[in-house]
Protein backbone atom coordinates (compact mmCIF):
# COMPACT_ATOMS: atom_id res chain seq x y z
CA UNK A 1 0.00 0.00 0.00
CA UNK A 2 1.39 3.35 -1.07
CA UNK A 3 0.73 6.18 1.36
CA UNK A 4 0.72 9.93 0.68
CA UNK A 5 0.63 12.96 2.94
CA UNK A 6 -1.61 15.54 1.30
CA UNK A 7 -4.16 18.30 1.76
CA UNK A 8 -7.88 17.61 2.21
CA UNK A 9 -10.14 20.58 1.52
CA UNK A 10 -12.79 21.48 4.08
CA UNK A 11 -14.68 24.70 4.79
CA UNK A 12 -17.25 26.74 2.95
CA UNK A 13 -17.25 28.00 -0.61
CA UNK A 14 -14.85 30.97 -0.93
CA UNK A 15 -13.42 30.15 2.53
CA UNK A 16 -11.09 27.18 2.03
CA UNK A 17 -9.40 25.38 4.88
CA UNK A 18 -7.32 22.25 4.62
CA UNK A 19 -6.44 19.27 6.80
CA UNK A 20 -3.03 17.69 6.38
CA UNK A 21 -3.75 13.98 6.23
CA UNK A 22 -2.09 10.61 5.69
CA UNK A 23 -4.06 8.60 3.11
CA UNK A 24 -3.73 5.70 0.67
CA UNK A 25 -2.79 7.32 -2.65
CA UNK A 26 -5.48 5.39 -4.56
CA UNK A 27 -8.31 7.00 -2.56
CA UNK A 28 -10.07 10.23 -3.48
CA UNK A 29 -9.15 13.54 -1.84
CA UNK A 30 -12.02 13.67 0.66
CA UNK A 31 -12.43 9.98 1.44
CA UNK A 32 -11.57 8.18 4.69
CA UNK A 33 -7.99 8.87 5.80
CA UNK A 34 -5.55 7.07 8.10
CA UNK A 35 -4.52 10.00 10.30
CA UNK A 36 -4.76 13.79 10.47
CA UNK A 37 -1.44 15.41 11.30
CA UNK A 38 -2.08 19.11 10.74
CA UNK A 39 -4.15 22.05 9.52
CA UNK A 40 -3.73 24.85 6.95
CA UNK A 41 -5.79 28.05 6.67
CA UNK A 42 -4.70 30.18 3.68
CA UNK A 43 -7.30 32.92 4.29
CA UNK A 44 -5.71 34.27 7.48
CA UNK A 45 -3.08 36.97 7.21
CA UNK A 46 -0.42 35.51 7.43
CA UNK A 47 -1.55 32.03 6.42
CA UNK A 48 -1.78 29.61 9.35
CA UNK A 49 0.04 26.28 8.96
CA UNK A 50 0.20 23.92 11.95
CA UNK A 51 1.32 20.29 11.87
CA UNK A 52 2.88 17.70 14.15
CA UNK A 53 6.54 17.50 13.10
CA UNK A 54 7.08 14.21 14.94
CA UNK A 55 4.19 12.48 13.15
CA UNK A 56 5.34 13.89 9.80
CA UNK A 57 8.85 12.53 10.38
CA UNK A 58 7.43 9.18 11.52
CA UNK A 59 5.29 8.77 8.40
CA UNK A 60 8.08 9.82 6.02
CA UNK A 61 10.38 7.23 7.65
CA UNK A 62 7.70 4.63 6.96
CA UNK A 63 7.79 5.62 3.27
CA UNK A 64 4.93 8.11 2.92
CA UNK A 65 5.39 10.63 0.10
CA UNK A 66 4.48 14.32 0.37
CA UNK A 67 2.11 15.70 -2.28
CA UNK A 68 3.38 18.46 -4.54
CA UNK A 69 1.18 21.15 -2.93
CA UNK A 70 2.16 20.20 0.59
CA UNK A 71 5.86 20.07 -0.35
CA UNK A 72 5.61 23.70 -1.50
CA UNK A 73 4.00 24.77 1.80
CA UNK A 74 6.54 23.04 4.02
Amino acid sequence: MSVKIRLMRIGKQHDPKYRIIVIDERKKRNSHYIEQIGFYDPMKNPAELTFDKEKLAEWTKKGAQLSEGLRKLI
